[in-house]
């Protein structure tokens, strides 16, 4: 399963960067770049949770691999478009891998807990995971990057398509995935229990809707770092890539800290991490210095590196057995779908103001969440359940 993932994250970055250079090779309008995101972010995080409640009761080993072999299928389809390019079928196939993405993490997560959850190894496993994505996320971007420069879109395409088809193998040769023992369900039935759960528990609830804020906040600076480089610091496309690569080192710092640190509270560490990665954003929203911005950025990528495995691992833990790979699509699916309203709302106010007035807005707007969690939890700790009832 952690190997399957590792693959799946780097297959990710890889096929982003394909396609984003592909779209804008081929349409030279950054609306239509942008176009690619949203197909990517906000239509999966419509259909992934369906899709997860309709084959999470399938067998593991069989329905994984099949969605793995859709994914390869995609690529490769698009690979062939690198040729004959067609936008929309582009943003389609864009948009169906991204709700066999959601679908494959969370029946990946699920098989985790159903595994490591009972020997009381949750949070071990997610600090695994945790190190293997941050590593996938530098690194995964970076390969990409060297495979359409050296190769050619099509060819780095294929490749990702390739990557894909080995993991649909290697999980249908795995004997030891847990088995499902779910009751055959209705889709509606078992949707809506899994949107029962996240609305009527309180964990789960204030977990999805703070995630969903947070990973929005988050977002508003991505799309306007490349021009808070250059206007805002001065710098080049050199210093431009020092400045992910930055954030890039402060997520494995994170992912190894949260290793270290995954017994303690999970309230802690998702307060904390969140407030790393605004007191980052507001650091760098106020230096014109590219060693100063890169030092921020270092800290709000620690933050980051803790933030999401925190926050995924406390959900796991406040969640049944049965309902886990539900609750964890509507978790990928709010992040999705957060992350391109992100990208959409901090455009807009790096349109409107600077790119800097985007950091401090998301800055001050996570510094807001924080102490908003924090009275939550306060008003509220007597029934919060932050450990795994198996460790």
């Amino acid at each position: 399963m952690l190997l399957s993932y590792t693959v799946n994250s780097v297959g990710d970055y890889v096929g982003l960067v394909a396609l984003a250079v592909l779209v804008y090779r081929e349409t030279r309008d950054p609306l239509a770049t942008a176009a690619l995101f949203v197909a990517a972010q906000f239509l999966p995080a419509l259909i992934g949770p369906a899709l997860t409640a309709r084959v999470d009761q399938l067998t593991l080993r069989r329905v994984l691999p099949a969605l793995y072999l859709g994914e390869a299928l995609a690529f490769a389809l698009l690979a062939l478009l690198a040729d004959a390019f067609s936008l929309p079928l582009v943003l389609l196939l864009a948009a169906g891998d991204g709700v066999l993405r959601i679908t494959e993490r969370a029946l990946t997560r699920a098989a985790t807990h159903a595994t490591l959850d009972p020997r009381g190894l949750l949070r071990e496993g997610n600090a695994l995971f945790n190190i293997a994505f941050a590593g996938a996320s530098v690194g995964g971007a970076a390969l990409g990057g060297l495979l359409v420069d050296r190769l050619g879109v099509a060819t780095a395409l294929l490749v990702d398509a390739a990557s894909f088809a080995v993991i649909a193998v290697v999980l249908a040769t795995a004997r030891a995935l847990p088995a499902t023992h779910a009751e055959r369900e209705p889709l509606r039935a078992r949707l809506r229990a899994g949107l029962r759960h996240a609305r009527t528990d309180r964990i789960a609830r204030v977990l999805l809707a703070g995630e969903g804020i947070a990973v929005m906040l988050f977002a508003l600076v991505v799309p306007v770092e490349i021009v808070y480089a250059q206007e805002t610091l001065q710098t080049d496309e050199a210093g431009y890539g020092l400045l992910l690569a930055a954030w890039g080192a402060g997520i494995v710092v994170g992912s190894a800290l949260y290793f270290v640190l995954r017994r303690r509270s999970a309230v802690a560490l998702i307060l904390l991490s969140t407030l790393a990665v605004g007191a980052g954003y507001l650091g760098m929203a106020g230096t014109r210095e590219l060693w100063v911005a890169c030092a921020f950025s270092v800290v709000g990528g620690a933050g980051n590196g803790i933030q999401w495995v925190a926050v995924l691992t406390a959900l796991q833990e406040a969640t049944p057995a049965d309902l886990q790979a539900r609750v964890t699509s509507l978790l990928e699916s709010i992040g999705s779908a957060a992350t391109g309203a992100g990208f959409l709302l901090g455009g807009v106010i790096a349109a409107l103001f600077s790119p800097p007035a985007a950091f401090a807005v998301s800055g001050v707007g996570v510094l807001v969440l924080v102490a908003a969690g924090a009275l939550l939890f306060r008003a509220g700790r007597t029934t919060w359940r932050p450990e795994s009832t198996a460790s």
